[in-house]
């Protein structure tokens, strides 16, 4: 491949912004951040994690389900118009760029212009998840494996089975799930996952505002009936039953595990 000499000394970076709380940015991504001639930024990225480059040209690309969103194509294009404008160049995106961020799209397109480009991860939503209700999602002997999945597919797209990746796993992780709740429930339930199952629908990971919803695979329908349209991440797998049955114990006055979040059980 024939590159141009101006673009060799251009890079662009697709960086993770982590799950919501600006704290939780990699040292990479700040300082990436603070040298940026131009940053297009994702809807879900704090205002904090987005004011450090101060210095930069702040573009707004976000992609929200079911509302107007920046189509794919034309951020692709935009990244290469930059890059024959400025030398750093941040795409800045929601938790990890190479969990459902749509990354490869954007490497392949920057690839074929002959423009380099580098990834720097982020903290994903499940893992960010995973810490908040203090759940690990390996265990020794009772979760060796972990699946992240989604049942949303764009349009045009086949639908893959992602219901049998999850019985197959032993904790799974369903990213842009809690809109589809009561037709992922039915899947899983149709696949021989058993209904007892133990499953938490954390929304707004990391933010002040966080909140867990505890309940059973049977149940996920009345959880995700009770969503509250923020961004969330459904888990399940037998990782989760000890906390699950603790907090079935707890009184109904009792403080929420989640810290300046809320539980709800199921």
């Amino acid at each position: 491949m024939i590159r141009s000499p101006h673009r060799m000394t251009t890079t662009v970076y697709l960086v993770g912004a982590g799950p919501g709380a600006p704290d939780l940015l990699t040292l990479r991504a700040a300082r990436l951040l603070e040298a940026a001639d131009i940053v297009f930024y994702d809807a879900l990225v704090h205002p904090e994690t987005v004011a450090l480059a101060s210095r930069a040209v702040r573009i707004p690309v976000g992609k929200r389900h079911g509302r107007p969103s920046t189509p794919q194509a034309a951020i692709n294009r935009a990244l290469i118009r930059a890059a024959s404008r400025h030398r750093t160049i941040v795409r800045l995106k929601g938790g990890d760029p190479m969990i459902f961020g749509r990354a490869q799209e954007e490497i392949d397109a920057l690839h074929a212009a002959g423009i380099r480009c580098e990834v720097v991860p982020g903290v994903t939503a499940a893992l960010a998840a995973g810490a908040e209700i203090g759940v690990s999602l390996t265990r020794r002997a009772v979760s060796r494996s972990v699946t992240f999945v989604t049942p949303s597919v764009g349009d045009r797209e086949a639908r893959t089975d992602w219901a049998s990746a999850v019985v197959a796993a032993d904790t799974a992780a369903i990213y842009m799930g809690a809109g589809e709740a009561e037709r992922v429930a039915a899947a899983l339930l149709a696949r021989g996952m058993a209904p007892a199952t133990p499953v938490v629908m954390v929304e707004n990971v990391s933010h002040p505002d966080r909140a867990a919803q505890w309940g059973t695979l049977a149940g996920l329908p009345r959880l995700g009936a009770r969503w509250s349209h923020a961004p969330a991440i459904i888990l399940i797998g037998q990782v989760l039953q000890e906390t699950l049955d603790e907090f079935r114990r707890l009184p109904a006055a009792a403080p929420a595990p989640l810290q300046a979040g809320r539980l709800v059980p199921v």
